[in-house]
């Protein structure tokens, strides 16, 4: 029963294959080495677009009516 009393998440995965575990991260490593940690640049060009799109989407809505 105390394991249902542990609220401190989901429990740890465990992993049968570690050389998937590490090509996961190697590949994960590479991809943050060429591109880059997401970061607020690339959150303010997503809100643009998606300001963009809302607001295309009113101009329609009110040219039509």
């Amino acid at each position: 029963m105390s394991e249902f009393s542990n609220s401190g998440g989901p429990p740890p995965i465990q992993s049968n294959d570690p050389g998937g575990h590490k090509a996961n991260h190697d590949v994960n490593a590479q991809k943050l080495h060429a591109e880059g940690p997401p970061g607020f640049w690339q959150q303010i060009s997503d809100l643009v677009i998606a300001v963009a799109v809302i607001a295309i989407f009113i101009v329609v809505i009110m040219w039509i009516f």
